[in-house]
């Protein structure tokens, strides 16, 4: 029997109640627009608080991960197919999602008033955080970033100074390199590590969820404080991104359901009434983790894939094999580049995929707004403004989170799939 706070946090995320929070925040801010302007402190605060959560979140989830694949007896020699498949399948999402997003070009060709709403926004912004958004091309020349740059933004120098510096990719690859090191520790000696990690990471899911009570207050001053600024008209820019990340989004599922398909030798029909039941889940809780029982039930029961590896992989799979983020990540970053008039050259869009698919990593254990906010890391890497477009984004969340989830949920059995072996046909 769930509990009063229970009941209440399931209420609080629920996407109606988001979708819902949203709206009333903009009827406060187009009827007292004054009063909702003080309001953006709780937003900043918020933001923060989330932020605080990301990066121990993070290293505890990849690092705790890893050393459940090698703690498992026979889990080391499907590793390097594990990496392989995780990798592929977080590169081939960000390709097509690049592909559809630049196809489309959700937030460009935006009419005048829109367009000087969103300058608006950024015009204001105290801290500075952000660029001028003009109604035309900028005329100054944006530096180019060398690979060179990349790489050596992506190594830390110093792990406590990233850390300290709020470096989340940094610390991801310090997270993955020491992940893929402590599981070549014996289990005598690396028990102590594994108990602290998995403290930490269900204390930090129990901070998100006391930090998630007030998301709804929070939303509400949120959207009154923007609509007080600016109007209604930047939500129009949304639509398009919105339909943009939807077809990406059942294209990828189609794609996933294919090489399922494949892998068990059944036909579509099969194979979707075997995923239909953590689709459902997906689409309804916008929680992935909830999803793996019948992951297991569809890829076990009904496809015949073996159980041992099946229960091995599908939580690796939901841990790091975040697809729908990645692809999230990738028409989020493009949809803002759109929106400032920023044309991305080759390496950019090359920068874009790959940091994209490192932030889908990093990304573990996280869900709803703050999967959102991740969208700055990678904007941060080409230099484009991110903190004005997020309550844009949060707004259209409860839409864009059930497809996310969906993706992430088919792709994860996708990935289990062509990692095992396929089924024995009697």
């Amino acid at each position: 029997m769930p509990t009063r706070m229970q009941q209440f946090q399931h209420w609080a995320l629920n996407p109606w109640t988001v979708l819902g929070c949203v709206l009333a925040g903009g009827t406060l801010g187009w009827a007292a627009p004054e009063l909702s302007s003080r309001l953006s402190v709780v937003g900043v605060v918020y933001v923060d608080l989330l932020k605080m959560i990301v990066l121990p979140f993070m290293i505890s989830a990849v690092i705790f991960s890893l050393q459940n694949l090698y703690r498992d007896g026979g889990a080391a020699r499907i590793f390097k197919r594990v990496v392989v498949v995780f990798l592929a399948f977080s590169l081939m999402a960000a390709v097509l999602a690049a592909a559809g997003s630049l196809l489309v070009r959700p937030g460009g060709n935006l009419a005048p008033d829109t367009r000087a709403a969103l300058g608006k926004i950024v015009s204001s912004d105290e801290e500075r955080s952000n660029t001028e958004m003009t109604m035309r091309e900028p005329d100054q020349v944006v530096p180019e970033t060398s690979l060179r740059d990349v790489v050596q933004s992506l190594i830390p120098q110093n792990i406590f100074a990233s850390l300290a510096n709020g470096e989340t990719l940094k610390a991801l690859v310090f997270a993955l390199l020491f992940g893929f090191a402590a599981g070549q520790v014996p289990s005598r000696i690396s028990t102590g590590l594994h108990q602290a990690l998995e403290t930490i990471y269900h204390a930090c899911q129990t901070l998100t969820r006391w930090v998630n009570l007030p998301v709804p207050l929070v939303l509400v001053c949120m959207a009154a404080s923007q609509v007080a600024l600016t109007g209604l008209q930047p939500m129009r820019a949304m639509a398009g991104f919105v339909v943009a990340f939807l077809c990406i989004c059942v294209l990828l599922l189609g794609l996933a359901i294919e090489l399922i398909s494949r892998r068990a030798g059944v036909p579509y029909g099969e194979v979707m009434r075997a995923m239909r039941e953590p689709f459902a889940l997906g689409v309804a809780t916008n929680n992935s983790a909830t999803c793996m029982p019948a992951m297991v039930s569809g890829l076990v029961g009904q496809l015949k894939f073996a159980r041992a590896r099946v229960e091995l992989l599908v939580p690796l799979s939901i841990s790091l094999l975040r697809v729908g983020a990645v692809a999230y990540f990738v028409c989020g970053t493009l949809f803002i580049a759109a929106l400032y008039g920023r044309a991305l050259s080759p390496l950019d869009l090359g920068v874009l995929l790959l940091v994209s698919a490192l932030a889908g990593f990093a990304s573990a254990g996280m869900a709803g707004i703050v999967t959102v906010s991740l969208v700055g890391t990678v904007c941060n890497y080409l230099s484009l403004p991110f903190e004005a477009a997020f309550v844009l984004l949060v707004a259209v969340d409860p839409i864009c989170a059930m497809g996310r989830t969906a993706v992430t949920v088919i792709a994860s059995c996708a990935a289990v799939a062509t990692i095992c072996a396929k089924p024995v046909k009697l």
